[in-house]
């Protein structure tokens, strides 16, 4: 995978003009970003039709397209989601045909379900892999006690099960403490989601201010995700980050890409764009390195404000205010 990859939630479909998604691919191609990651719920199916077309015509080979099944699609009847053995298969051939591919590079589970048996639900996946339409299995927000469990069956069932996609930031580090480790000793890595804690890590967003215009916070899809950052106590931190970045000639979306990156566990982090030259800018924080004193400093000035409690794994984002 690119160190830096490309994810569609929010924009692809919704908050994007196709037209400008697709110079948005572009951009991320043209930036060398070769991972692509979407989901079906997205847009209710339509980021990945809307990622499909933008990659039509590119050599298959050059590219990793990932996507996930759990959350509803669809009216929303009850075999609409899941990850029951139905609701997989049906979904995973959707995603094939909305993204205009033979196979996916890696399929995840968006979500745990404790209503199916963890055995169907890995069996399903399996079946998958041995038909060609999926390259590779991975998991989105679940417990270290949920991917060993899922890790023990994968081995059973000889499927290659190799990632956990979870948010991750300075100021989300609940992974660390048991994800993390539980993911080193199964030889999975992390697909970081949010490494901008939504963009309030790009510093724009300025403690007693308004939120400004055309940004994520002032849109209806994605506003209601970044209620516990909009904080005038995180903030006021955040800006704290400004001369850091600065002293290292980084902006301060760069200084947060660059942060998680260091962890060695984290294979790549997803990043969006509502514009090309965002993706030009964030692709530089692939090959930096921060020393010692650099991670210190940061964790000083969030201190009190970052979030590490291993319980939050897998809560819904709008209930963590």
């Amino acid at each position: 995978m690119s160190r830096i990859s490309y994810g569609n939630w929010i924009t692809h479909g919704s908050q994007v003009a196709e037209e400008q998604a697709k110079k948005c691919v572009e951009a991320a191609l043209d930036a060398g970003i070769t991972t692509f990651d979407t989901a079906d719920m997205y847009a209710n199916t339509r980021a990945e039709e809307v990622l499909g077309r933008a990659l039509t015509g590119l050599r298959r080979e050059s590219l990793e397209i990932c996507t996930k099944v759990y959350w509803p699609t669809g009216p929303g009847g009850p075999n609409d989601q899941g990850l029951g053995r139905k609701h997989i298969m049906e979904s995973a051939h959707g995603s094939l045909r909305r993204l205009g591919t033979d196979y996916l590079d890696l399929y995840q589970a968006h979500q745990f379900d404790p209503t199916v048996e963890l055995e169907e639900t890995m069996l399903a996946f399996a079946d998958l892999v041995r038909q060609g339409k999926v390259l590779y299995v991975g998991v989105s927000e679940w417990t270290a006690e949920q991917i060993t469990r899922a890790a023990a069956l994968a081995r059973e069932l000889r499927v290659p099960l190799i990632s956990s996609q979870t948010q991750y930031s300075m100021l989300w580090r609940v992974i660390e403490a048991q994800v993390i480790p539980a993911c080193e000793r199964e030889g999975m890595g992390q697909l970081v989601w949010s490494p901008m804690a939504q963009g309030v890590l790009t510093g724009k967003y300025l403690p007693g201010e308004q939120p400004p215009a055309g940004s994520r916070a002032t849109d209806g899809e994605g506003s209601g995700y970044m209620v516990r950052w909009l904080q005038d106590d995180v903030l006021r931190r955040v800006q704290e980050l400004r001369p850091v970045a600065e002293q290292l000639g980084l902006t301060m979306a760069q200084l947060a890409l660059a942060w998680v990156l260091q962890n060695p566990n984290v294979a790549t982090a997803i990043t969006g764009a509502s514009r090309p030259e965002q993706l030009t800018d964030n692709i530089k924080a692939a090959d930096v390195v921060l020393d010692a004193a650099v991670m210190t400093k940061i964790d000083e000035l969030l201190d009190g404000v970052s979030r590490f409690d291993p319980t939050l794994i897998g809560v819904p984002l709008t209930a963590l205010v």
